[in-house]
């Protein structure tokens, strides 16, 4: 398994760019080759947009990190391009279990219905993530699309200037400058991108410290989400097990404030814990160990002019939820098609600011979950933890207590009911796919419905008459739903119109609309 970690997928080849006599500008520059920064570059190739990814690494990220990939981040794969590929090859789960010491206090179903394509979750180690990622590169470049990625590449400078960017990246073979028009830094949540242009980073940072353990073993767990409040190995604190690929289980046990970090993580410590848990006859190699603590904070915008922070580098919140990764590529899957569409000046630039007011909503949200999750878990008073007790003990027997536990409220779409792009709501439709709401999937009669929106503006009509739409708009009219599309869609209502915008965010959704009322919707989505 160590061999992903050594392989360079990315190594250090010199630029044309180093030799120039003047610095070059390119469209765009992303600089982060993590998950973030990857789809980012996908994103915009995909949409004809010429971008270089520029990375001080030529690796995957060592260990396992972001596990747990949603629903919605999937479907933004199928897009990408990976989808089936991290399907196949992750751990598929819907199913959780919660358990206060020995006894178990309820289970949970976070995909109870039928009638989608993608499961609520698949774990897999981020390494394969990355790794398919870089893949998907390749085979674009391939194709003749414009993508560049550059391992060794590491950012020094950047000076901001109002027609573009200014970059100075050091390489093994010395410095060079280039410019750009627009920048995209993805670069963790150390983010020196936000160091060097002096940018704010507001929020809370907790005191507590997990062990994060990545364990080689066979065992007959089932593939769910298990997490324990008090167990009798790890008392008065928490622990959470994930299955992976390769017979690879995560591991993450609580430790409590004050620890000495390097010593947690010495094997002579390590396997001790591991043991108790496990039980004292079972094998198991370690694969990866680290100790973490975590915060839950974010920049007061993520639009600085021409530079647009996306990922951990604009926002953080703790594990628990699963929401890392997860709204990271909702933040490219939301920027990038508005930033295409500035640039290929289908949009006027003041589009971008709704990447800023949506995105920060939507890390609000993931704040605010996380910050809950984390107090809930991690108790910070005597008051709380009998608050936190007392609503686990009522949980195994009644369930008005079990939406009050709270391991960690597992990662959802954003809601953007409130976004300038929206048109108006009309008729009476189901909540969940309301202007601003990710598109629900649904089968149809030719095929899934996500699978025919694709990645472009698309207008879908079911159970009425086809309406007219413009010229490049893509049309997907079902005449016969399906009962998981009616549900979703239309309700008690006889047919329904939808306007997706490329991000399969609803900006609109009517009965019966007009060619204009289309056109207007459209105009409205693009930020006119």
């Amino acid at each position: 398994m160590t061999k992903i970690f050594e392989k360079p997928l990315y190594p250090y080849e010199r630029s044309p760019d180093q030799d120039a006599t003047t610095p070059v500008r390119h469209k765009v520059v992303v600089i982060g080759a993590g998950p973030v920064g990857l789809a980012a570059a996908i994103d915009l190739a995909q949409h004809g947009i010429p971008v270089v990814v520029v990375d001080e690494n030529d690796k995957v990220s060592h260990g396992s990190r972001a596990i747990c990939f949603s629903k919605r981040m999937l479907e933004i794969s199928d897009r990408l391009g990976i989808g089936d590929r991290l399907v196949e090859k992750g751990v598929t789960w819907n199913k959780g279990r919660v358990f206060n010491g020995e006894d178990e206090a309820y289970a949970f179903d976070l995909l109870p219905e039928t009638g989608h394509k993608r499961p609520a979750f698949i774990n897999l180690q981020q390494y394969y993530l990355e790794e398919y990622l870089v893949d998907r590169v390749r085979e674009l470049q391939a194709e003749g699309a414009d993508i560049e990625l550059r391992g060794g590449n590491k950012v020094s400078a950047i000076g901001t200037h109002e027609t573009h960017v200014s970059l100075e990246i050091d390489t093994a073979e010395g410095s060079y400058n280039i410019e750009t028009e627009w920048v995209i830094p993805c670069d963790g949540a150390g983010s020196p991108t936000r160091k060097m242009l002096g940018c704010d980073f507001g929020g809370r940072v907790f005191e507590d410290n997990f062990l994060i353990a990545d364990v080689i073993m066979q065992a007959d767990f089932p593939t769910e989400r298990w997490f324990w409040f008090d167990p009798p190995f790890n008392k008065g604190q928490s622990a959470l097990l994930h299955k992976q690929p390769d017979d690879v289980w995560r591991i993450d046990l609580q430790l409590g404030w004050g620890i000495d970090r390097d010593k947690e993580m010495q094997q002579e410590n390590v396997i001790p814990r591991l043991n108790a848990m496990l039980g004292e006859d079972v094998k198991f190699d370690l694969e990866w160990v680290s100790v973490y603590t975590f915060q839950c904070r974010r920049m007061e915008k993520f639009r600085h002019g021409r530079v647009l922070f996306a990922g951990d580098a604009a926002h953080q919140v703790s594990p628990f939820g699963a929401r890392g990764a997860n709204s990271g590529l909702q933040d490219t899957d939301n920027l990038c098609w508005k930033l295409a569409a500035v640039i290929k000046g289908e949009a006027p630039e003041n589009l971008l600011d709704t990447y800023n007011d949506e995105r920060v909503e939507a890390a609000d949200e993931n704040i605010l979950n996380s910050s809950r999750s984390t107090d809930f878990i991690t108790p910070k008073s005597g008051i709380s933890r009998i608050f936190r007790d007392a609503v686990l003990d009522l949980a195994e027997e009644n369930e008005f207590a079990r939406p009050l536990v709270n391991s960690g409220r597992l990662s959802v779409p954003a809601v953007h009911s409130d976004s300038s792009l929206n048109s108006p709501k009309t008729g009476s439709f189901p909540a969940r796919t309301r202007p601003g709401a990710s598109a629900a999937d649904a089968p149809t009669d030719e095929g899934w419905l996500l699978d025919r929106v694709g990645g472009e503006f698309a207008v879908m009509t079911a159970g009425f008459a086809a309406p007219e739409v413009p010229a490049g708009v893509k049309q997907i009219h079902i005449a016969n739903p399906s009962p998981e599309l009616k549900a979703r869609y239309m309700g008690d209502a006889g047919g329904v119109t939808v306007l997706f915008r490329p991000d399969q965010h609803i900006a609109a959704r009517w009965a019966a609309p007009s060619a204009n009322d289309i056109t207007a919707a459209i105009a409205r989505a693009k930020g006119a």
